[in-house]
Formats: structure tokens, sequence, C-alpha cells
């Protein structure tokens, strides 16, 4: 399995990238920059293509609605070149509160936009006169559209690395999910249950793999994750809580009630009950509560924390339920327990 690491949007990246060549050394494989409505993640993938030497860099996700589809292809193929050829696309929806709260785009068509998206990429990337006309863009924009008619196809101007930059799709729903196992190089789910995954996520796979071009390669699965490997049961409960309190924000407070796609995530995993009382406290404000609402079982499962062997267990479960790549967020107290603990997960998951 591949080994990734996120880089922290809301602070600290300049210090996490200075230290990121000690993660390199110690066999990260990927780093994964999310962008939700902070500091743009295309500057700083930027940034990072030019500290680093080997790792390869991720856009985790980049939303579908305020870039145009050819901005989209135009930036992955920038940020493959300037990394010599190692960047990969992540793309997704996003949700109603970002996409419509802070961009002031309407948030619609998610899997019609996708779709297009990706055939206007790859079309990018290969150079072609650029010409779409689909349900949700025109390219070029004709009169019929509210097109001036002065639009005419064009071809990017450089050459890019590859004429397929890898695109991975953030896809919690059955259709999307069945979607990033069509068309994407890989899929990110976020809060990723190994026992649970064929139930959750199993059917719409194989949906999806049923169209899959063979050309695509095998489908890279990318399971989020956390670790924090100690042989101290406070230092392991410390990590716990960080992982409870993660679950709680996204189940409890990133959206509205019956409008958030983690939450209904933490249900199909099986904790029904359990999600609607963490969403409950969570928007009643009662947030410390909220978190503790989070079922040890679920926490447990998320993460790789514990004793080395119950760790070694843990990405076992992970690789048999099919991962392919583990983006590990590490929890340990200290940068340099931190760093070993991205080692021996990379010794342990080759």
């Amino acid at each position: 399995m591949r080994i990734g690491m996120p880089i922290e949007y809301s602070g600290g990246f300049t210090e996490t990238v200075e230290r990121l060549v000690e993660y390199e050394r110690a066999g990260v494989d990927v780093v994964f920059v999310p962008e939700a409505y902070t500091f743009d993640s295309v500057s700083q993938l930027g940034y990072l293509a030019a500290k680093t030497d080997r790792v390869r860099i991720a856009s985790s996700i980049l939303n579908i609605y305020s870039r145009t589809p050819a901005l989209l292809a135009m930036t992955a193929a920038g940020l493959d070149y300037v990394s010599g050829g190692r960047f990969e696309l992540g793309i997704g929806a996003s949700g109603p509160q970002v996409v419509e709260g802070f961009h002031g785009v309407r948030f619609d068509g998610a899997l019609g936009r996708t779709r297009e998206i990706v055939e206007i990429c790859r079309a990018v990337w290969r150079r072609e006169p650029l010409t779409h006309d689909g349900r949700h863009y025109h390219v070029p924009l004709g009169p019929e559209h509210g097109g001036s008619g002065l639009g005419k196809p064009l071809k990017l101007i450089n050459r890019p690395m590859r004429d397929r930059v890898p695109m991975t799709l953030a896809a919690l729903g059955e259709k999307s999910v069945a979607l990033a196992a069509e068309l994407f190089e890989g899929w990110q789910p976020i809060f990723y249950l190994p026992e649970a995954a064929q139930a959750a996520f199993g059917p719409a796979l194989a949906e999806g793999a049923a169209r899959r071009d063979d050309g695509l390669g095998p489908l890279d699965i990318i399971a989020q994750t956390y670790v924090a490997i100690s042989e101290d049961a406070a230092e392991s409960d410390a990590a716990r809580q960080v992982v409870r309190d993660h679950v709680a924000l996204y189940a409890g407070g990133m959206g509205a009630r019956g409008k958030n796609f983690y939450n209904a995530l933490i249900g199909r995993f099986g904790f029904e009950a359990a999600a609607k009382e963490v969403q409950d406290l969570y928007l009643d404000g009662r947030k410390a509560e909220a978190a503790a609402a989070v079922p040890d079982e679920l926490v447990a499962g998320l993460a790789l924390i514990g004793t080395p062997s119950e760790v070694e267990e843990r990405i076992a479960a992970f690789r048999q339920s099919g991962a392919t790549t583990l983006n590990v967020r590490p929890l340990a107290v200290t940068h340099e327990a931190r760093v070993r603990d991205m080692a021996l997960l990379k010794e342990w998951s080759s």
C-alpha cells in the first residue's frame, strides 16, 4: 500500500512543509493538500513541488464548481509540469454550505458535471481543440447558450508532461462512488471503516467497475485514517480523542439536519442511532458531548491507534478491505514520534 499524509489547511503549513523532507525519507509516498474556504491549495501545491523531490502531490479536493473544467485541466497540467510529473488531481462536489455559501454558485448537477469535467480535462491534456456540448458545459460557448459567437475551439499551448494526469474523486454517495469506479484512477472516501466497507460501498464500486475502461488500471482506493503507535494507554486515549472530535465535527456540524453526507455515511457504517445523537448534540452547541457520543467501536475501526501489534492488525484490515493508499494523519505528540510512526506504517504496509 502507498502511505499518504494530509497537509493541514488551517495553519502550520510552512512548518509542515519544511519538515516534509523527513516524512519523505520515512517513506511517505504522497501528500494531500485540502481546500475548503481556506487559502487556495494550488499555490501551496506549487510550493510543495519546489520543496520536494520524490513524493507525489495531490489536491484533496478542488471542488467542481468554483473553477471551470478547462481551468482544472490547465491547473493540473501546470502542477504536473512544475513537479516533474508527480501531481494527482483530486476533485469533488464539496457541499452547498461551501459552494453556495462561500462561492455563490448554485450547487446542482454534481454527477453530470463531474462526468463532463473528466471528459474535458482529458481532452485538454491530449491537446485536442476543445469542443464539448454537454448538459452543463458548452465549449466554445455559442450564441444559443448566451455566448457572443466569437469563441473558437482552442488547444492547450503547452505540451503537458503526461496526456493523462491521474484523477481522484472524493465521493460518498452510491452514485458518485460508482462514478469514481467507472471513470477515475482513484477514489477518496472520508472516514473509511474496513469492516463496513463492503456493505457501505461494495455494490456501488462493483456497478462502476463493470463499466470501467481497462486502460485506467485498478482503482486506487485512498482510505483516510489516523496513526499513533504507543504502549502508553494515556497517549493512545489522547489520540482517540482527536478522532472523536474530528468525527463529531463532520458528522455533527458539516451540514444541516437531513443534509449531511458524513452523518449519512456513519449511519451506513451501522451507527444510525449514534449518528443522529452526535448531530443533535453538535447542532445544539454541545460539542464535547457530541464527541463523547461517537462510539468507541467506530473510533477504533477508523484509526491506527494503539500498540504495534494492534496497529499492524488494523493495517491488515485496511488492506484486506481493498484499500491501496492510506491517507494518514499522524497524531503522536512530538514531531519525531510522528515521523517514526509514518516510517513504521510504510514498513508494515509494504
